[in-house]
């Protein structure tokens, strides 16, 4: 079962050990065999390669040179030497291009939105580049047509849905690849994968649809398809080979094809022929892509190893694996999950099954809702200043009269309930979170037609923080909000955006995230977020800005103390991510208020974009402020951002979930909403 998924792709592999016999002398430099240089015609000169990438900043001084580097470790077992090795391999890859004139991009065991996060800065970095690197050291799979290249955190050993969370979270090679293409048309990519091409849901299957290769890229796997590679003491075989090829001293001088032959031949020897590095290359000369195994030669100081492998391979039988999954989704109302398992199973023994269910739950979302939308929550009494109070959260929240009181330790939280009963029919749930429109309320409070609907959050106090495996949410601190504040009922839409850019004062958004005015704005820095307030607030005459780390989690939380303002379990229909619930569509966020609101009335808190806030990114909550204030310093780059996006699973809906990112740079997901003081 997936408590016993171990993440090697080798079953019965044993901790690797060195033989170091193998006599110290001078290094071949081994040049490409006459059959190769045949099938595998001269690159243009235009492409860069007649000059070694790796060469010398001083023997290339026209060429800027951008890398990206990732080594992903932390995936639940504490055992394999993947865990320190793969990050290990990222720092000393970064280290060796930096002397070699590369701009390094260098992330170590990066989740899901940070592996994202860092691709799109790498995209923006080469856009002025001549020669763009990838290289990724972790966990990786073959899936069909995709190659999946697997972010930190990825716990399939405790994970009883690990088949679907791998295939929602893994980066597909191809979106790699399209970034660096994108960037700048005919210029070399190179990319080196030391990671595992096996197919861990059909273990036999070794065939593999090959990613789509555009002209002057080449790729450089650690192994071949179906093959593993191997782990040493500290560092993968193959990128220990490659470290040694780029400190070698005529390394500036080897052509691409006589440098990763070199390291093949090292990797062969060390495995025992038992680890195949190969190349993938497409060259503008002809129109046709080309391969080749590394072919072995003699080299010296050879050690050979009985490796661990970086590869995913279930304990059980590849039968007893595809039970496991359908079991996993077998009573899911939602199509995507039924998916998920035809991308592993094309051909499985359920496969009829699983598009008889899509088929059927399809047509069911497509067929009118009969029954009534939920009942609006009952109107609250109305304020002093005229407008409706919303709904006062629960006994967490304690109001100015008994801030006395608040000073006491949080209570202990509650034990975990279990999650509601599935909806009665395929479409129930869908249908009843989509929501095409919101009538305007009492206890709405709006300053202009094109001003962001906001809602007042009485003061109070709260625990902010959890205790979970993540160090950035600790310690648990306990906050109060000295006075109300009202926030945007929903994340600043595409539509208000554009009245502050009529107006001037914002830049206009990308066409991919401007196409629809009630969608989130997104594709939006920090700084871009502090011209729309500037300008809403002179527009208006009233007090809006970002809302302070504090705010966002206590108008999230809104009285609730569980893990997710809904519960303690993900529950699908709430937020709009990856794996909670339909409608969901991979190029972008749903509408503003298409999933439930909540106990505050506040849409889209979790899901939808991440939200940007006031203040400076802290790598935890130890001297934070414990009266609501934004956490700021001079000149603070890094920013906190909250609440998740639509790419992210359900783990990153938590209340609790922080995240940064660069105050200056866009990125597709990120968004805002906004904070007006109550005076």
């Amino acid at each position: 079962m997936w408590r016993r998924f171990l993440l090697v792709c080798m079953v019965g592999a044993i901790q690797a050990q060195w033989d170091s016999a193998g006599a110290a002398t001078q290094r071949e430099s081994i040049e490409p065999s006459p059959a190769w240089v045949a099938s595998h015609p001269a690159w243009p000169a235009d492409t860069a390669l007649l000059l070694s990438p790796f060469a010398s900043s001083r023997d290339d001084t026209h060429s800027r040179r951008v890398a990206l580097v990732i080594g992903n470790g932390e995936y639940g077992d504490a055992a394999n030497p993947i865990r320190t090795n793969a990050p290990r391999d990222a720092e000393s890859i970064g280290a060796a291009l930096r002397a070699r004139g590369f701009e390094v991009i260098t992330r170590t065991n990066a989740t899901p939105p940070q592996m994202r996060a860092a691709i799109d800065e790498f995209q923006r970095r080469l856009r002025t580049g001549d020669i763009g690197l990838f290289y990724f050291a972790g966990h990786g799979m073959q899936v069909g047509a995709q190659t999946l290249l697997l972010p930190a955190g990825l716990n399939a050993r405790g994970d009883i849905r690990a088949p679907v969370s791998l295939l929602n979270n893994g980066v597909d090679l191809n979106t790699v690849l399209h970034a660096m293409q994108s960037a700048r048309a005919g210029r070399l990519n190179l990319v080196i994968l030391d990671t595992c091409l096996d197919n861990p849901f059909a273990p036999a299957a070794v065939a593999i649809d090959k990613p789509k290769i555009a002209a002057n890229t080449v790729i450089a796997y650690a192994t071949a398809p179906g093959g593993f590679a191997a782990d040493g003491p500290r560092h993968g075989v193959y990128t220990d080979a490659l470290l040694q090829a780029l400190n070698d001293a005529d390394a500036s001088s080897r052509s691409l094809a006589a440098l990763f032959r070199h390291v093949g031949a090292e990797v062969r020897a060390a495995t025992r022929g038992t680890q195949q590095p190969w190349l993938s290359v497409a060259r503008s000369s002809i129109p046709t892509s080309g391969e080749s195994a590394i072919e072995s030669s003699n080299t010296s100081d050879h050690r050979a190893i009985t490796p661990r492998s970086r590869g995913i391979m279930p304990k059980e039988s590849g039968e007893q694996y595809e039970i496991t999954f359908w079991d996993s989704i077998k009573d899911s109302n939602y199509p995507a999950d039924y998916e998920a398992y035809l991308k592993a199973y094309p051909n499985g023994r359920f496969a009829t099954l699983a598009h008889a269910r899509i088929d059927r739950l399809r047509a069911a979302a497509s067929t009118p809702a009969v029954s009534a939308a939920p009942a609006a929550p009952p109107a609250a009494p109305a304020t002093q200043s005229g407008h409706v109070a919303p709904p006062t959260p629960s006994a967490q929240v304690t109001h100015p009269a008994t801030q006395a009181s608040a000073a006491a330790p949080p209570p202990p939280r509650p034990a975990a309930a279990p999650s509601p009963p599935p909806p009665t029919t395929a479409a129930a749930a869908p249908l009843a979170q989509k929501t095409v429109a919101h009538p305007p309320t009492a206890d709405e409070i709006r300053d202009c037609a094109a001003c962001p609907i906001m809602l007042a959050v009485p003061a109070g106090s709260f625990a902010m923080g959890s205790n979970t495996d993540d160090p950035s949410e600790k310690p648990v601190h306990h906050v109060s909000i000295g006075a109300p504040f009202a926030i945007g009922k929903f994340p600043v839409t595409v539509e208000q955006w554009n009245a502050c850019v009529a107006a001037g004062a914002c830049q206009k958004l990308t066409p991919e995230s401007n196409s629809i005015k009630t969608a989130p704005a997104r594709d939006l820095s920090w700084d871009d977020a502090q011209q729309y307030v500037k300008w809403l607030a002179k527009t208006t005459g009233k007090p809006y800005r970002l809302p302070t780390e504090a705010e966002w989690e206590y108008a999230d939380r809104a009285g609730t103390t569980t893990a997710y303002w809904w519960g303690e379990q993900m529950r699908k229909g709430n937020a709009n991510c990856k794996d909670c619930g339909d409608p969901w569509h991979k190029e972008g966020p749903e509408n503003v208020g298409t999933f439930a609101a909540n106990p505050l009335g506040l849409y889209d808190m979790n899901g939808g974009v991440w939200e940007w806030t006031a203040d400076c990114w802290h790598n935890n909550y130890q001297g934070a402020p414990v009266d609501g204030h934004a956490w700021d310093s001079p000149g603070c780059e890094m920013r906190a951002i909250r609440g998740g996006s639509w790419r992210e699973g359900g783990d990153y809906m938590l209340s609790a979930t922080r995240f940064k990112y660069s105050a200056g740079v866009r990125q597709s997901q990120n968004g805002f909403r906004v904070v007006k003081e109550l005076h």
